[in-house]
């Protein structure tokens, strides 16, 4: 039998070994352990396995909370201690500043993170019915397959969401379109929870009224979507649910539509939030822009603190949700918001959008290269730069740095999904040399 020593995890959580020339990746184990592994894939430069027995065991090995752990996709960290999770992900963020834009940062700035259990209030719950299991079944994706995990609870999930998926396989395996129900999306404000549940045919009578009885026995609103995510809409009841999360520090609520996009982690986006508006340091007298701006998540603390703020967003439904935000906050006499599609910028667009003096970016997983080639002529003096892909973000920095003339100031990570191996992290980038230290909390 072979006996693997681990040296260090990858990007997803693995435990990396070597033997003979060939790296091998093993779901499950830890760096310092010696394990056995079982081969499930075989490649000529590498191999992927999952761990059969642990000889030598890591110290920051612990029992995973969730029953459904090693089976279920949501998680691959749960049996590594979470502040040694936080340590990878650092190590993550510096590796790929290092490898792939060749740059150093300044300050590692202390790592943001929450809760690590009953976190999360967003997401896609698969559902399926299966004829074997006598019924629907409601979770995530097991692990490497496409097959719905049976799930009675999730440990990320809040707590009272958790408590509902036995209720909710039992709703969906009575209804008459069961085998005609693909997905359930969870949105969970700060007092409204909704559901919404994707149907390619339309209702019966009987399931209107189990769907009904259903919202009043668990005080969830339910939507019912047809097709895109803009075609969902409130079912019971009738009236659209006030769901929205709160910015308590800057005396705002974000209202949002159950399918927009929000963060999963309220307690982590609320200190996020904080440390960008802070690092940012925007004066009352300067011109701030916040690219990617979404429903308004950075671009109304900010107008709050006082600066002139435009935001900037490719779709044309989110800007319509921040401009309603910004009006029910009081705030639009200090923001602007513009559709623009930040994956076409050149030169000239930038040109037009005129003197920008501080700027934070918050893209999707494909970064901002687009936008940050086209930057040229008189700069903004710092840029803050919240991310999703450490690689992207990377690849951005050197730019920034090797191009356009920038500081790497400071950089640390953002724990926004405990006990999984994504990396949110947030960056500053400085001109004309290191702006002094904004106040951290």
């Amino acid at each position: 039998m072979q006996i693997y020593d681990i040296e260090s995890l990858d990007y997803e959580g693995r435990g990396i070994a070597r033997r003979e020339g060939k790296t091998i990746f093993i779901e499950g184990a830890l760096t310092g352990e010696s394990v056995s592994a079982s081969v499930y894939l075989k490649k000529p430069q590498f191999e992927m396995a999952h761990v059969q027995r642990i000889y030598r065991e890591s110290s920051q090995r612990v029992e995973p909370q969730c029953e459904n752990f090693g089976r279920c996709g949501g998680c691959s960290l749960q049996h590594l201690t979470p502040m040694a999770q936080v340590a990878a992900k650092q190590r993550v963020l510096e590796d790929n500043l290092d490898r792939i834009a060749k740059v150093s940062v300044g300050q590692i700035l202390a790592p943001i993170h929450g809760p690590s259990w009953g976190y999360r209030r967003r997401a896609r719950l698969t559902a399926r019915y299966v004829f074997k299991k006598g019924g629907s079944l409601i979770g995530f994706h097991e692990r490497r397959s496409s097959f719905v995990t049976e799930m009675q609870s999730c440990e990320v999930l809040l707590p009272r969401i958790s408590k509902l998926l036995p209720a909710m396989r039992q709703l969906v395996g009575s209804l008459s379109i069961c085998q005609r129900l693909p997905q359930i999306e969870v949105a969970c404000g700060d007092t409204v929870d909704v559901l919404v549940l994707r149907v390619l045919d339309k209702p019966s009578t009987e399931d209107e009224e189990r769907l009904k009885a259903f919202s009043m026995a668990h005080g969830v609103h339910i939507y019912l979507q047809t097709k895109g995510p803009e075609t969902a809409v409130p079912f019971w009841p009738e009236s659209p649910a006030d769901l929205y999360y709160s910015l308590p520090e800057f005396d705002v609520k974000m209202p949002f539509f159950p399918t927009e996009f929000t963060q999963v982690n309220h307690e982590v986006n609320r200190v996020l939030v904080h440390r960008a508006v802070d690092l940012l340091a925007a004066q009352p007298s300067e011109r701030v822009v916040d690219m990617f701006c979404g429903i308004g998540n950075f671009s109304l603390p900010m107008a709050r603190s006082g600066a002139s703020v435009l935001g900037i967003e490719g779709s044309r439904s989110l800007i319509k949700r921040a401009k309603d935000n910004a009006i029910y906050n009081g705030l639009s006499d200090r923001v602007q918001y513009e559709v623009m599609d930040l994956f076409k910028v050149d030169a000239s667009v930038w040109k037009g959008l005129g003197v920008i003096d501080r700027m934070l970016i918050d893209p999707p997983r494909d970064g901002a290269m687009d936008l940050v080639k086209a930057m040229e002529g008189t700069l903004p003096k710092r840029i803050v730069y919240v991310s999703c892909n450490p690689a992207t973000l990377a690849r951005d920095a050197g730019i920034l740095v090797h191009e356009k003339g920038y500081v790497l100031s400071k950089a640390g990570i953002v724990n926004m999904f405990p006990h999984t191996a994504h990396v949110e992290s947030i960056a500053v980038f400085d001109r004309g040399g290191v702006e002094a230290s904004a106040e951290l909390s």
